[in-house]
């Protein structure tokens, strides 16, 4: 039993919200995921009953009892997208569908019930609707949201939870890496793995972002930005990065990218940027990439060009790779002219300065 249908939310304003000018101050410079709305959604889940009591309501901490299945068994999930200010003053969320599918799909890999897909996207319109006056200005200013559920129910014991509750917080944002688009350098872990086959690499799960922490502060120790993974059987291929996907840019202007194996996230900007490539004639290979093939490829000139790509980052040139066995510096270290071209690209039809042929730009008013 799913529940959701016909559910309608009970709004309760916060009586005590942040002042015109406190915010205002806020939104010069947000950062990323440091300042929070004045608002959060929720909606209980109950074995038997379903999705009930869907709410708008103040931001403020959860009543949590120490033995709520979450803090022991970890069955929690999430998503991350964005909401966009466009130039006629209206606002859209960018492929809130897709997220509303992998939410679901993440679910069934955790052994929770499915949110359905009206009730997710009603939640993103309720906070958006509440909470618009946060959306900061500017090219990067945007309201990330994210949704997530987790058990919720008192027990100890190794089963599925028969209590969950869902949630959605807004956080203005500006860039996610500082200093605007830049490349960045990345490191291969020679340690660590992020996901094996069977596992819950596909699944937006907390538990995958936790166990990918150490791996991050390798490639800090190593003065990189972020961590590129292998596979977990061979350690040879190419995965994805610690939270982004990754694709190359080859001297014939055709792109590679690792395929979705079940390993990997299912990236909703990385189907994008395979869709806008097509459309522009390129040819996207989803294959298995050696980390010798990139190596090779960068010194060589076959590779031209790297990127990372996800919701909160959009596209980002990678302009180093590092490893135990040396240095390579990809393209001069320069950001590339398909990179920076696809990324140009999807964040005009994000913000709606381009058509939207596919029909992804989600109007919410």
């Amino acid at each position: 039993m799913s529940g959701g249908d016909g559910l309608e939310f009970e709004i309760r304003p916060n009586p005590a919200p942040v002042g015109d000018a406190e915010r205002a101050a806020l939104l010069a410079n947000p950062g990323f995921g440091r300042i929070f709305t004045d608002h959060m959604v929720t909606v209980r889940y109950a074995e038997g009953k379903g999705w009930y009591e869907p709410r708008v309501e103040a931001r403020a901490p959860i009543p949590m009892d120490p033995a709520s299945a979450v803090l022991h068994y970890a069955q929690e999930i999430f998503e991350g997208l964005k909401a966009y200010t466009l130039p006629d003053g209206g606002v859209a969320m960018f492929r809130p569908d897709a997220n509303a599918a992998r939410f679901a799909q993440s679910a069934q890999r955790m052994a929770m019930p499915q949110l359905p897909e009206e009730l997710f996207l009603r939640s993103l319109h309720e906070i958006i609707s509440i909470d618009r006056r946060w959306i900061p200005e500017g090219e990067d200013g945007s309201l990330y949201l994210r949704p997530f559920a987790y058990a919720s129910e008192v027990f100890l014991g190794v089963r599925p939870a028969r209590e969950y509750l869902y949630l959605v917080i807004a956080s203005p944002v500006g860039a996610y890496f500082s200093g605007g688009v830049k490349p960045v350098s990345v490191w291969v872990t020679p340690d660590y793995t992020r996901a094996a086959p069977g596992g819950t690499g596909a699944a937006k799960c907390g538990g995958n972002y936790a166990a990918g922490l150490s791996a991050q502060a390798e490639a800090i120790e190593h003065g990189c930005d972020q961590v590129v993974y292998l596979d977990a059987v061979e350690r040879k291929y190419i995965d994805e990065l610690g939270g982004m996907n990754v694709f190359l840019v080859l001297d014939d202007g055709n792109l590679v990218t690792p395929p979705l194996t079940g390993t990997i996230l299912p990236g909703i900007t990385r189907d994008s940027v395979i869709k806008l490539a097509g459309r522009a004639g390129r040819r996207v290979e989803e294959r298995p990439i050696s980390l010798q093939e990139w190596r090779d490829g960068a010194r060589s000139g076959r590779v031209r060009e790297a990127f990372a790509c996800g919701t909160a980052a959009v596209i980002t040139p990678i302009g180093t790779l590092k490893s135990l066995d040396g240095e390579v510096t990809i393209a001069g270290g320069a950001p590339g002219e398909v990179t920076m071209g696809l990324r140009g690209e999807l964040v005009d039809i994000q913000r709606g300065r381009a058509e939207d042929t596919f029909g992804w730009v989600h109007r919410v008013f």
